[in-house]
């Protein structure tokens, strides 16, 4: 590669990170600002985690939010493995079609699924709560779940559940010692993503929760209505060093950055 282009190639790079991460950066700067106004700085504090710390609706939101995400991710999980082995392992009428159904809440708006899953709860009679928040979020993480493992199922080697049987192994013996070990990863990956997704997920949980159980991204949005606060600066900032402790934790176990 010529050095021009080396130089090119380095300037564009270091202009998107910046582009990714001034904002972060901004905000996370701003989370201590001893003022309301985002936009003047005053000094540094630490009252607006305090006053987060004490903000009992937003604290409701969040366990909310972790108990609709947690379960969720796993009734998710469950579907989204079994249908993944289902698909790759057996043939039955419909098959390519079925597969097809899974790209579908990946594809089409969320504000669909919402509306269909209210529209839904509004046939059957069902009051809004936070378990009507769950089957909306498990429909769009399902997907992503039996995709992931579908791709890992893509590649596996079956000469190693041949070899477990010829040892005497039964089905169930072999999935748990030789299959369910080597698509754990992908398992994992799959649960991380939907467990993102469902914590991160604004739209259906706007459409298909009821009065007194937001979610976190809900809550959100009926603060920022009257303006940015300082106190969702310090919330922001919170979930950053989560989510980044969790990525390197992750990568961390994946062996991606050494000892």
């Amino acid at each position: 590669m010529r050095p021009k282009t080396k130089k090119i190639l380095g300037a564009w790079s270091v202009l998107v990170y910046m582009f990714f991460y001034i904002p972060i950066i901004i905000l996370i700067v701003y989370s201590f600002n001893d003022s309301k106004i985002s936009t003047t700085w005053n000094g540094f504090t630490f009252s607006w985690y305090e006053k987060l710390a004490s903000n009992e609706a937003l604290i409701a939101s969040i366990v909310n939010s972790l108990i609709v995400a947690g379960v969720s991710t796993v009734i998710s999980l469950i579907i989204g493995t079994c249908a993944a082995l289902a698909l790759n392992r057996y043939q039955f009428p419909g098959k390519k079609y079925i597969d097809l159904l899974f790209y579908v809440p990946i594809v089409i708006p969320p504000i669909i699924i919402g509306v269909s899953m209210l529209v839904l709860y509004a046939w059957l009679n069902i009051s809004l709560g936070l378990s009507t928040v769950i089957p909306g979020h498990v429909v769009l993480s399902t997907s992503f779940v039996t995709l992931l493992v579908l791709a890992r199922l893509h590649g596996f080697d079956s000469s190693l559940e041949e070899a477990a049987r010829d040892l005497g192994a039964n089905g169930w013996q072999t999935f748990w010692k030789v299959t369910f070990p080597l698509i754990f990863p992908s398992i994992i990956a799959g649960g991380l993503l939907s467990f993102t997704i469902s914590i991160d997920e604004f739209v259906i949980a706007f459409f298909t929760t009821g009065p007194g159980s937001n979610t976190l991204p809900v809550m959100i949005y009926s603060i920022v209505r009257t303006g940015i606060t300082p106190e969702i600066n310090a919330l922001s900032t919170i979930m950053i060093i989560v989510t980044v402790g969790i990525v390197f934790l992750g990568e961390k176990w994946r062996g991606s950055l050494g000892d």
